[in-house]
């Protein structure tokens, strides 16, 4: 399988977690690239502009070649689709025809095409359902071979996951993975040791919040943010969430910073991996900003196997697993 736009692993780490085996990934952000390769020694890395990517590509670096490849993941950037986005193109199609970074999908679209994968999920945000787009990216994958196109909504606290998180998976088959509800935060969180311990990796003392903050953070209430953001539609999006220990964690991503539910503090970048259900040996290399975005921008490992699972399901029943 291959596994485009792989940024830290979180969808690769599900699917091999179920059995399949990532022979080839593409990312050309170094510190993703690097990252990815300390996590998956055994794949070949391409670590180029997708748009310069072809099958041919993929078959020097591994030995793949259309008709190889039963499965195909992707997770294109979602910025140009999502509401938090102040700077989102108003028009919808400029969006996905327009936007520079938004393009990205089409090229995914292009490769599954060159590709031919048995199955190929796409994952991003609920805002690629906003009509036209959906009808577009429907077209668009109909334009490269794939008649039959499936939407599916799932949410990974559904899926054994510790934190809150709603996504939208296009795929050729319709995705109905088996539920299983994820633990709170605190029984993710709570056999840590505490930060800057030699194991596990990534759970260094964070930096701390803006200074003008920093009063607030032991007065605060469980599910009180110290900041809120306005994003594309006016709609308020908080940040700095004090966690409740019962529940389970609000979306993480990239941007977001969470306070510890019973300290003054922030995270650490491996209690938000923590709360993505990465496990403690899935490590994350670059700069801090870095780590946070790769854990915050990725598919949950309990949700990419469950997906993996379903789909291992469906092409055994085809005789091709």
């Amino acid at each position: 399988m291959a596994d485009l736009f792989s940024g830290g692993g979180g969808y690769s780490r599900g699917f091999e977690e179920a059995g399949f085996k990532v022979l080839t990934a593409v990312d050309n952000s170094p510190p993703a690239a690097k990252t990815f390769k300390a996590n998956f020694p055994h794949t070949s890395l391409i670590a180029e502009d997708i748009k310069e990517v072809t099958s041919k590509t993929i078959k020097s670096f591994s030995g793949s070649s259309p008709g190889d490849v039963d499965v195909v993941i992707a997770s294109p950037p979602c910025e140009p689709f999502t509401s938090a986005n102040p700077f989102r193109l108003r028009d919808p199609l400029d969006r996905l025809y327009s936007d520079p970074v938004g393009v990205l999908f089409l090229h995914a679209i292009r490769l599954i095409g060159e590709l031919k994968p048995k199955v190929f999920v796409i994952e991003n945000v609920p805002g690629i359902m906003e009509d036209p787009i959906d009808r577009h990216i429907k077209l668009e994958l109909r334009r490269v071979g794939y008649e039959s196109v499936y939407f599916n909504i799932l949410k990974a606290e559904e899926h054994g996951t510790p934190s809150e998180r709603v996504r939208i998976f296009v795929s050729n088959i319709e995705l109905k993975p088996p539920k299983s509800p994820g633990p709170t935060v605190w029984e993710a969180l709570r056999d840590l040791p505490p930060p800057g311990s030699q194991y596990p990796a990534n759970h260094d003392y964070p930096q701390e919040p803006p200074r003008r903050h920093r009063g607030r953070l032991a007065r605060m209430r469980w599910g009180e943010a110290l900041v809120t953001f306005k994003g594309a539609d006016g709609s308020s999006h908080p940040n700095y969430i004090k966690l409740n220990p019962h529940r389970r964690a609000p979306t993480v991503m990239g941007s977001s910073r969470l306070i510890h539910p019973y300290e003054p503090r922030l995270l650490t970048v491996r209690e938000q991996a923590r709360l993505m259900g990465f496990p403690d040996h899935h490590i994350f290399l670059g700069s801090r900003e870095a780590q946070y975005d790769m854990v915050g921008e990725a598919v949950p490992p309990p949700l990419a196997r469950a997906i993996a699972v379903f789909i291992e399901g469906v092409l055994r029943e085809l005789g091709e697993f």
